[in-house]
């Protein structure tokens, strides 16, 4: 018999840092968003690190938008000279200003793109509330694509990273419904934007879902992880269609098509990744195939100085730290795609 011989652990991490960009004159300056971030990215130790909420900035009056916050964030550590991937504006090119995605690998890319309604065409709904009163049918797009890359980690062996975030439960805008940015005219306005915002979560879902299928038709031993800002614990609606539980499917032939929730290995004291009003909830995950579980070692979630979403931002304006704790997962592969050879 002969022991399979092992490779170093591979470390892979999702990150919402939360408006990551120049400061718009009041709280923190980006040095001192730098000067607590960059910790936080170091303890991570990632190979593969998925961030969320990444803001583009200009050199100049129009020109194009680059990542210059985060590449200052990045400097002086491993993950400045790792490979990168984003998402991209499909109207002009560059980077989006707001919200983009990144995957940053120590690993070159096999194969990268975005995934915006590919798969899943706009629903249509015809709005209700709105004020002048119209009977035109709309489109309900998603708020962001989702980033995927294909990493190929050592010979014979490609990881899949799907990076998302799905919108927040809060509700989206209604025409003539608000008074101001955070004040709605009228409760069934309110109602028609938050239900506009549940289609936009749950159909996102449904497309990384439709997504993570098409490549475990393509490979049913394929190794994968979906990472990132879900918005919603692992038994909300969002996460259960990512999810694809073999209790909801009733079919014992789908189990293998299923993904886990990687916190589930954790205390429930320990299981949050956000405050909320001093409600600790686990929004951000990691899920993986059940191939890729069969390497996966533990995982940490970095909430020890996490502060509250809610409470913070009124006691501290312009807080410089992210109300997202990092996750971080292990995993040991051995030498070939087998636990052991003889």
């Amino acid at each position: 018999m002969t022991e399979p011989k092992n490779h170093p652990p591979l470390r892979i991490a999702t990150f919402n840092v939360e408006n990551l960009g120049m400061p718009s004159g009041h709280g923190a300056t980006l040095a001192e968003r730098i000067q607590l971030l960059r910790p936080q990215l170091l303890r991570l130790r990632a190979d593969i690190l998925c961030l969320q909420e990444v803001d583009s900035q200009r050199r100049t009056k129009g020109s194009e938008r680059r990542l210059k916050a985060m590449r200052e964030l990045l400097a002086e550590t491993p993950y400045e000279g790792f490979h990168q991937v984003e998402t991209r504006s499909r109207s002009r090119g560059d980077v989006r200003d707001k919200h983009n995605l990144v995957i940053l690998s120590r690993f070159a890319f096999a194969e990268h793109r975005q995934i915006y309604h590919d798969l899943v065409a706009p629903p249509t709904h015809r709005p209700v509330t709105p004020e002048p009163a119209h009977g035109d049918v709309c489109k309900i797009e998603w708020d962001r694509p989702f980033l995927y890359a294909a990493v190929p980690i050592d010979e014979g062996r490609t990881l899949h990273v799907i990076n998302l975030h799905l919108r927040a439960p809060r509700a989206a805008f209604v025409p003539g419904q608000k008074t101001n940015s955070h004040t709605w005219r009228t409760m069934s306005g309110w109602a028609e934007g938050f239900f506009l915002a549940a289609v936009k979560r749950v159909g996102q879902a449904l497309e990384v879902r439709l997504f993570v299928d098409r490549l475990l038709d393509a490979d049913p031993e394929a190794l994968i992880v979906v990472c990132g800002d879900f918005n919603a614990n692992a038994y909300e609606t969002p996460v259960r269609t990512i999810r694809g539980d073999e209790e909801d499917a009733g079919n014992p032939h789908l189990t293998m098509r299923t993904l886990v929730p990687l916190e589930r290995s954790l205390a429930d004291s320990r299981r949050f990744s956000v405050v909320h009003h001093g409600r600790p909830q686990m929004l951000d995950h990691l899920l993986v195939s059940r191939p890729l579980l069969a390497w996966y070692k533990g995982v940490e979630i970095h909430n020890e100085a996490l502060g509250d979403e809610l409470i913070t931002p009124h006691a501290v304006r312009g807080s410089p730290e992210s109300f997202h704790a990092p996750v971080v997962a292990e995993f040991l592969f051995g030498g070939s795609g087998d636990v052991a050879s003889a």
